[in-house]
């Protein structure tokens, strides 16, 4: 196979990521328009409530587990294109980090928004930062309680782009 720098050279399968024969490439988004683009994921920290307490009272080993977590997961949205192979490596403007308590379930909530200019989306951003985030709670915190759950991680809203804005219902 001659590889050319015509962006149609390859036939457009349903996986975005395939070639007509099935092997996996980095998509051409040269020819993509410039538009803002933002996601926004979420996760989730399943524990003892006990364990929710420690935390929020700052009872742990190896010290401030929140805000420990919350730069993990800005530092995972940048670094995304190294630990997801076929993700165009993006100018990233923004990346925000919400970790919410909630006694009921118990555990904590994992919110990363991510935003850019660009031509492509930042979805892998902000799961990315989500995932990141929760293993780095669940590290910090391992040592009051291994059986945490890391639940739900997902993308809840997207915009900008070619395929529009997305929701989840």
């Amino acid at each position: 196979m001659v590889i050319s720098d015509d962006s149609d050279f390859r036939q457009q399968p349903a996986l975005s990521h395939l070639d007509s024969a099935g092997a996996a490439y980095m998509v051409d988004v040269s020819g993509k328009a410039i538009t803002q683009r933002v996601a926004v994921a979420e996760g989730y920290v399943r524990m003892d409530l006990s364990t929710l307490d420690a935390i929020r009272q700052g009872n742990l080993p190896k010290g401030d587990v929140l805000s420990t977590a919350r730069i993990a997961g800005i530092m995972a949205a940048k670094q995304t294109s190294t630990l997801i192979p076929l993700c165009h490596p993006l100018p990233i403007k923004k990346v925000e980090i919400e970790l919410e308590a909630d006694e009921l379930r118990p555990g904590y909530r994992i919110q990363a928004l991510v935003k850019t200019t660009g031509q492509t989306g930042v979805e892998m951003e902000a799961l990315t930062a989500v995932s990141v985030a929760a293993l780095t709670l669940y590290d910090m915190a391992k040592a009051l309680q291994k059986s945490m759950q890391i639940e739900d991680i997902r993308l809840m809203r997207k915009t900008g782009g070619k395929s529009g804005d997305y929701t989840i219902d």
